[in-house]
């Protein structure tokens, strides 16, 4: 408890956040491995009040604070040793911790430190307690709930990162809705101020937001990010460039706004918010690597038909395993193999929520496909108009829709359950002709396709 209240006063004395920020952290650190213990033993349930105004406002060393602030950070203080004691009984499995416990007090210690903003005039500088408290009320909230399920015979895993805040399951989450709710009251506190730039909460807003779409997104709420969107967009001009901000919280907000755009399927503002998520990220942090391109990548695709090179997911073996055989289908043109690989990878695709995107790809193997009916059609010869002399050849450019029908036979050769019809394989002609993929007419009459002789199917050479 000693080095809590050491850092407690030496932050106060010289206005640095982070370290008071640490005082608030319910878990033990490096230079003081065995925190949460000694914190735990120091007082008992019966004096902690008392023990704690001690430290905070009677002890030799203590800060002098104006005595509203320094009641406020007496209550902030008692209920982090409630957090801790039900957190150091868990440990021990003395079989009397309990995770709601844990959560309630850290909430209570959350409420009091969102007054003591609004009520007791904690200073700016202080805002990196928001982050941190908001960052481990949402661990033992989303903890907590794990251990309710798994008591009422629905076990869970607890975890935390990228992955599982856009994975998350979304049966009862209680606690986590009541973090989400204190999460968003902080959220306001950074939004609301009006102080100037250099005294202002604000620089806290992009930590608060990200914590804000990382619980919705484990509670399935992604429809709620909306409304955090919106007050940002209209406080955008009291706000600080967020280019101004730690390169983590621009990363993270990146991130979520594209993942949150590519659900919306805004798929140009997705791209954009995701490769610049890309650029943000750290050259190391090769599991958020793999986050950002797991939505960039289809993104990229239904922007641009493009498929991404085996070098670049190359690094990332669980993206190479999920969209190697699908991309390696579109490729190749063959619509069995597309459909096979995409039920295979269903579950992780539907886990990821990228599937119906991927599903859209299929256009591009269908496109792959007729380009290679086309190729397969051979070339004819071009003859001089008054001569009748031949000068060259170019590739047939009047394919009758019975090749394209035979093509489609064949790729779906091996399938038992799916039957190809002429108007059919008309509708998809019609549809690639529609989304420019392909460049041609349909000439029903005479049951032709004619390309155009330049580009038949742009951006593929041909």
């Amino acid at each position: 408890m000693g080095s809590v209240f050491a850092d407690f006063h030496e932050a106060q004395r010289v206005g640095y956040g982070p370290l008071l920020a640490s005082c608030l952290a319910p878990v033990d650190t490096p230079r003081d491995p065995h925190r949460l213990d000694s914190f735990a033993q120091i007082s008992n349930y019966h004096t902690v009040s008392a023990d704690v105004r001690y430290q905070i406002i009677q002890a030799r060393t203590a800060a002098k604070l104006p005595k509203a602030e320094a009641n406020a950070w007496v209550d902030i203080f008692v209920a982090l040793w409630k957090c801790v004691r039900e957190l150091v009984a868990l440990r021990q499995g003395t079989g009397t911790g309990d995770w709601s416990k844990a959560f309630d007090a850290y909430k209570e210690l959350c409420n009091h430190l969102v007054r003591g903003y609004t009520n007791f005039g904690f200073q700016a500088w202080t805002v990196p307690c928001l982050s941190v408290a908001g960052k481990y009320l949402r661990m033992i909230g989303m903890r907590a709930d794990s251990e309710t399920k798994a008591k009422e015979g629905n076990g869970d895993v607890f975890a935390s990162g990228f992955s599982d805040d856009i994975m998350g399951d979304t049966n009862k989450n209680e606690k986590l809705e009541q973090a989400a709710w204190t999460i968003n009251r902080m959220f306001t506190i950074c939004l609301s101020d009006r102080a100037e730039e250099s005294e202002s909460r604000r620089w806290g807003i992009y930590s608060t937001t990200n914590l804000l779409f990382k619980t919705y997104f484990k509670l399935n709420s992604v429809s709620l990010t909306k409304n955090v969107i919106r007050a940002l967009e209209a406080a955008a001009d009291d706000i600080p460039n967020l280019a101004r901000f730690p390169k983590s919280h621009q990363c993270t907000f990146k991130y979520y706004r594209g993942v949150i755009e590519f659900l919306q399927e805004n798929y140009v503002d997705a791209e954009q918010n995701l490769m610049e998520a890309l650029q943000l990220c750290h050259k190391d942090s090769m599991k958020n690597q793999e986050q950002i391109l797991t939505y960039l990548v289809p993104a990229h695709i239904v922007n641009h038909h493009q498929l991404p090179t085996n070098a670049l997911l190359a690094p990332y073996p669980t993206l190479v395993k999920i969209f190697t055989p699908l991309f390696a289908a579109i490729r190749a043109g063959s619509l069995a193999a597309f459909d096979n690989a995409l039920s295979e990878a269903e579950s992780e695709l539907v886990r990821r929520r990228v599937y119906l995107t991927l599903e859209r790809t299929r256009g591009l193997c269908l496109r792959n496909l007729f380009r290679k009916v086309c190729l397969a059609a051979g070339w004819e010869e071009t003859k001089d108009a008054t001569t009748g002399e031949v000068t060259g050849k170019i590739r047939r450019t009047r394919i009758r829709i019975e090749e394209f029908e035979a093509g489609m036979r064949v790729s779906y050769k091996g399938a038992t359950d799916v039957l190809v019809d002429r108007d059919e394989v008309e509708c998809f002609l019609a549809n690639m002709i529609y989304k420019n993929m392909m460049k041609g007419y349909i000439a029903r009459d005479r049951g032709i396709v004619v390309l155009s002789k330049a580009g038949a199917f742009p951006g593929t050479g041909v």
